[in-house]
């Protein structure tokens, strides 16, 4: 496709019909959805010790908790000065700075306490006595905490991994972290012991989830802007590309029946001839009649699914099914539990 000659109007209806092109109605029966009341965006999954939950953070701020016996999310939780007439039940990325955007979510088995990763807030903690998120983790080597992503905990220690995916945007501003090419990105270990916070690993493109391996020897870490997935040994402290994906990798999560299912949320093929890797149509944003990340969301929406891959980057499983905007798979009791950033619902896909 050449620039040359191409009216803002012809190019923007280029690529509308090349979005299009690509939208799938199909509808599987094995999934069933379980809507939200009030915000969207449900990014993470977490169930509690005694196997309650799930629990998700959306986008208003909030800590929600699914009651199957109800079938209702209740909320859970809320960040300390949490506004509730300006942020209960928003959706705009604007007020995500002031209401909180929780995105990783894990419980500590050993004392109950739910860690967030929220995008604007840090590393948040919150009791089952008390539900307040409170700060954890707000800084690393001197500089606030930007883009707080992912987490895992090591539940037998109690550190926890963490990634904050650029110290140069943040979350409404991921779109700038891919298109950029910004390699600002750190994946940290915090030791609630200690109380000490360690940077493992500087100038990542787009850090975003991450898991711990069963024997607790290293870390598997998405690298969303690359399509990669990075092994890194807690030992050696040393970082090896496990296995390159053919989409963008989000939320990574331990599988039962071995291996990590990985989330992805477009495919790099289709993404990169549509908009992200042609770099005229980068250089034109600023003139674009469009909102480049609600197309951005629009085009992650047509298409969303995930992997399942061993612990030396072989495929073991695609999931393929009618799946929108995946942001994670947890799977638990012979269903995979599925997570959106942009959806207003949770699905849940019956193996």
């Amino acid at each position: 496709m050449k620039a040359e000659g191409m009216s803002i109007a012809a190019m923007a209806a280029c690529i509308f019909n090349f979005i299009l092109s690509f939208t799938d109605p199909s509808h599987d029966p094995k999934l069933q959805v379980l809507p939200l009341s009030t915000a969207t965006g449900p990014e993470s999954l977490a169930f509690d010790p005694a196997g309650e939950g799930p629990y998700t953070g959306v986008s208003d701020g909030r800590i929600f908790k699914y009651s199957p016996e109800h079938q209702q999310w209740t909320q859970f939780a809320v960040s300390s000065g949490y506004m509730y007439e300006e942020c209960a039940g928003s959706v705009d990325a604007t007020k995500e700075d002031v209401c909180g955007r929780p995105l990783g979510l894990e419980f500590n088995n050993k004392t109950g306490d739910l860690l967030v990763a929220d995008a604007y807030k840090g590393l948040l903690k919150a009791t089952h006595d008390e539900r307040i998120l409170k700060p954890v983790v707000t800084s690393a080597e001197g500089g606030a905490l930007y883009f707080t992503n992912g987490l895992d905990i090591d539940q037998n220690s109690g550190v926890i991994y963490f990634t904050d995916s650029s110290t140069k945007y943040q979350r409404r501003q991921y779109m700038e972290v891919i298109t950029s090419g910004d390699r600002t990105g750190r994946v940290m270990k915090y030791d609630p012991k200690s109380e000490k916070v360690e940077v493992l690993m500087n100038g990542s493109a787009f850090p975003n989830g991450v898991a711990l391996s069963r024997d607790g020897s290293f870390l598997l870490i998405a690298e969303t802007s690359t399509c990669r997935i990075l092994k890194y040994k807690l030992k050696e402290k040393s970082v090896q590309v496990l296995v390159k994906l053919p989409g963008l990798p989000d939320n990574i999560r331990r599988s039962p029946r071995g291996g990590y299912w990985v989330a992805l949320n477009s495919e790099k093929e289709r993404m990169g001839r549509g908009v992200l890797s042609v770099s005229w149509i980068r250089r034109m944003v600023p003139w674009l009649p469009f909102d480049l990340h609600k197309m951005s969301e629009f085009m992650e929406r047509l298409r969303g699914w995930a992997v399942r891959i061993g612990e030396d980057g072989e495929i073991l499983e695609v999931l393929e099914e009618s799946c929108e905007s995946v942001s994670e798979v947890h799977e638990r009791n012979g269903s995979l539990w599925i997570g959106s950033a942009f959806l207003p619902f949770v699905y849940i896909y019956k193996l």
